[in-house]
């Protein structure tokens, strides 16, 4: 009995306490997308590019970052069923944390749900406007999707913040995303 009663205080926690303010990063992340706009090299770039993650890898309290971490572990081993829980509950404790709808959007864009990682990549970019990686998984989202146009503004909107992402290829002569060209 008495096990019962901490795996129920352990597992509901989240859903009856209040996940704080998540950490205020904007003045950071401008300084970072400063960096990426200025680096050099590419490796340099990345450099900049983790710092960002390490940003927003960063949640709101305990509880919150437990969920993070436990539906990234899913996500390594190929568990979506139950990344995708973690990342649900996270989302439930922690509505203004963006990363917890970025992380579920990448489950399901790896699921091929694609619209449904539209909506939560469009919560996330709504609570973190800058967040690259979501601005990134949107423009991929909309690719397949089938929606290019779309995509290829997004992903250059990215590639304002950070010029360095892998998936500037995209826009190159001949990619999935290259500016259309005209006929002669």
């Amino acid at each position: 009995m008495r096990l019962k009663i901490i795996a129920f205080c352990l597992f509901t926690v989240p859903a009856y306490a209040q996940c704080p303010p998540s950490a205020d990063i904007t003045a950071r992340l401008d300084q970072l997308v400063s960096e990426a706009r200025a680096a050099q090299t590419e490796m340099a770039g990345r450099e900049v590019s983790d710092k960002m993650w390490q940003l927003w890898l960063v949640a709101p309290d305990e509880p919150a970052q437990e969920l993070l971490d436990t539906g990234m572990r899913a996500r390594t081993s190929y568990d979506y069923l139950a990344a995708t829980d973690a990342f649900s509950k996270l989302i439930d404790y922690c509505p203004d944390y963006a990363e917890g709808y970025n992380q579920r959007a990448f489950i399901q864009f790896l699921r091929q749900d694609y619209e449904a990682a539209l909506v939560d990549l469009d919560a996330a970019l709504a609570r973190s406007s800058k967040h690259v990686g979501a601005q990134s998984g949107r423009a991929l989202t909309l690719m397949n999707l089938g929606r290019i146009d779309e995509a290829r503004v997004q992903l250059r909107e990215a590639l304002e913040n950070n010029p360095w992402l892998s998936e500037r290829a995209l826009l190159n002569k001949g990619a999935p995303l290259a500016p259309r060209g005209q006929d002669i």
